[in-house]
């Protein structure tokens, strides 16, 4: 299948491309910055575009560069949740990519979508389960879906909702927190700060985030709406720095409560995977 890509040099980007070849999948790479780009282990099998979607986004539509399916995973500004820019040039830039894809004759589209979305439900959380975004991110995210949902009743074309929750593996942000951890056992500091660490999450190694995407892409009647992309299981923070200290076979001393909790999680909150879980185990 011919796939169009974009974000492909963010987190989880950069792991869908490989994943899509893997399969056999001819993908066009989209990303703002080339010099990032030639530095993916993909890049020669790929066919690459540099292109801002805030901008002049036509040139991947056009006729030769066309695809089957879209994934959609370019959203600038993370991991700041808080701020305006989500709705006031995110949500417009975004609906008039993929609205303008749909026009062109895009069948197929896949976005990227936030755990944030729920706001502070507590989990597990269903697929079908009520939306009630407290942050600007997660309430822009919601909206793009259900914009594309109106969208959909007047062009018709399949739109699959990858909600993600919680990631972690190579590319991701050095903020995040066992990004944070590997540092301070790289650097031999003495402690590591963190919150209490009782707080439950979802959480997937990016690698199997990656295979989800090509899984639900490649079996869309089965797998579409909105597709929670998880583990179902969840694990605290604690247990999930535990162990990582014991695979880094590190006895750095964990200074708990130092961070309070985020004021837009609930305490306890974990997807329940049913559309993922129900596909066939062979396809993984």
């Amino acid at each position: 299948m011919k796939v169009l890509v974009t974000g492909a040099t963010g987190f989880v980007g950069r792991h869908v491309v490989s994943a899509l070849l893997a399969k056999g999948h001819s993908v066009t790479a989209v990303a703002r910055n080339a010099d990032k780009a030639r530095s993916m282990p993909w890049f020669t099998r790929v066919h690459f575009v540099s292109c801002d979607l805030h901008g002049d986004f036509r040139p991947l539509l056009s006729e030769d560069l066309r695809p089957a399916a879209l994934i959609h995973l370019a959203w600038p500004g993370l991991p700041n949740y808080r701020d305006f820019f989500h709705l006031g040039r995110n949500l417009p830039a975004d609906l008039a990519f993929l609205e303008a894809a749909v026009d062109a004759g895009v069948s197929q589209i896949m976005v990227a979508g936030t755990c944030l979305e729920y706001g502070m439900q507590y989990g597990p959380l269903t697929e079908r389960a009520a939306t009630a975004p407290i942050t600007t991110y997660g309430f822009a995210k919601d909206s793009l879906r259900k914009s594309l949902q109106f969208l959909q009743q007047k062009k018709p074309f399949i739109l699959q909702w990858m909600r993600l929750f919680y990631m972690y593996g190579e590319g991701q942000s050095p903020k995040s927190l066992l990004a944070q951890l590997d540092r301070a056992i790289d650097e031999r500091a003495p402690l590591f700060r963190m919150s209490a660490g009782d707080q439950l999450r979802d959480y997937l190694p990016v690698e199997e985030v990656a295979a989800n995407f090509v899984l639900a892409l490649e079996n869309s009647e089965a797998c579409n709406g909105v597709i929670n992309c998880c583990s179902g299981k969840p694990i605290s923070v604690l247990d999930l720095v535990l162990q990582r200290c014991q695979a880094r076979a590190s006895d750095i001393e964990l200074q708990r409560g130092y961070y309070a909790y985020p004021d837009y999680e609930p305490l306890a909150f974990w997807g329940a995977p049913s559309k993922l879980n129900d596909l066939p185990a062979a396809a993984l």
